[in-house]
């Protein structure tokens, strides 16, 4: 017997990030679920999408100096290539799959906002 689907957004984001990232801990997992679901850019993604992108982007600003990069005057890009071992040691650590160097600069803020 199957586990029951996801009775709404927030179940079936959790299930995603769940899956995406298994050893994300609780309190973390709230927030990138809180993050996932304001995200105006994030509303009409897939539950897996959503999921690894607020992932990403929740530990770009919370774990690495990303903000404070930006804050010196680094543009996105750079601020994200010099933030990527930091970044990919997050994801590592809650068994999510790294961001490969190439793809780094190319991924897009959900919020349209620099990230």
């Amino acid at each position: 017997m199957s586990a029951a689907p996801p009775r709404n957004r927030r179940e079936a984001v959790a299930e995603a990030l769940a899956h995406i990232a298994p050893r994300l801990p609780a309190f973390e997992t709230d927030a990138v679920l809180d993050r996932a679901l304001a995200s105006p850019g994030l509303r009409g993604a897939a539950p897996g999408t959503a999921a690894r992108l607020a992932l990403v982007a929740y530990a770009r600003h919370v774990f690495t100096d990303y903000d404070d990069l930006l804050g010196e005057g680094y543009d996105r890009d750079s601020a994200r290539h010099f933030v990527l071992d930091d970044l990919n040691a997050t994801l590592t650590a809650w068994g999510a799959a790294p961001i490969p160097e190439e793809e780094a600069e190319a991924e897009a803020d959900p919020e349209g906002e620099p990230s």
